[in-house]
């Protein structure tokens, strides 16, 4: 119990300074999508907007996905865990914007939660997600600490893994399992459906009028809001990945990286 309201207090402390007018906004934003896959970004951009709340990663809500996924029950307790927490924040006439990188294995069942919600899934050529997952070392062997939902990093099988691969995931190497988490996020996020819009990272800047049409915003709004997004680390797998890591990627998760049109 102590635990569950410290994480609520950490989200609450973060959305209370946009708080906002009374009344309940049912058209939340889900922003979907591997881990360091240009998330954070766009869900701060859009939480500027006016009218919206960025909620960044809410940790109540993180730390019960392993939980939530595959759950029937999963829509209606995410539906109690965001009211919850745009009521302690006092902005339920906002839009709030919801960007947990997690999500994206819950997407369906979340946009069941709130029907009038939309969700954009961002996505980002895995081979440079593989370089800056490593940098991180969330997946790294040896790792031992955990993130802000107190779900632990290093090598562990997480519940995305597929059924009976757990032991294989665990002895691979640290580039296999940062392709492996690219891969399963991003095939979760696309079984969503229908209200969810695809952009690509490489060229957010060029994705206002969709976003804007998606989200049913002003298309100078997405543009003011999408403008700061840069180019600078596109390809940096070329230089920082080694053969061997590329090989690791390759088996892994080549046949998507094809499949989404990267070269």
């Amino acid at each position: 119990m102590l635990e569950s309201t410290r994480l609520y207090a950490a989200t609450t402390r973060r959305v209370l300074r946009r708080s906002s007018k009374l009344g309940s906004e049912r058209r939340l934003v889900f922003v979907a999508g591997s881990p360091r896959s240009g998330t954070t970004f766009l869900g701060s951009a859009l939480g500027s907007l006016p009218g919206f709340v960025d909620l960044g990663e809410v940790a109540p809500l993180k730390a019960e996905i392993p939980g939530l996924y595959g759950a029937p029950d999963a829509a209606p307790r995410v539906r109690a865990i965001l009211d919850r927490v745009r009521r302690l924040g006092l902005v339920t006439g906002l839009r709030a914007v919801e960007q947990t990188p997690e999500v994206s294995f819950i997407l369906a069942d979340a946009l069941r939660a709130f029907p009038d919600a939309r969700a954009v899934h961002i996505i980002r050529d895995g081979r440079d997600v593989v370089c800056s997952l490593l940098e991180r070392g969330w997946l790294d062997a040896g790792r031992e600490d955990a993130d802000n939902a107190r779900l632990p990093y290093g090598a562990r099988a997480r519940f995305w893994v597929e059924r009976g691969r757990a032991e294989e995931f665990e002895r691979a190497s640290d580039a296999t399992r940062a392709a492996w988490a690219w891969r399963r996020y991003v095939s979760a996020a696309r079984t969503a459906g229908e209200r969810t819009l695809e952009v690509r990272y490489e060229a957010l800047a060029d994705a206002h009028e969709s976003v804007a049409e998606h989200l049913d915003i002003p298309v100078e709004a997405a543009r003011e809001a999408l403008s700061g997004a840069h180019t600078e680390s596109i390809g940096r797998f070329r230089e920082d990945l080694t053969p061997e890591q590329l090989a690791d990627f390759e088996r892994e998760a080549g046949p998507l990286l094809k499949e989404l049109g990267y070269e």
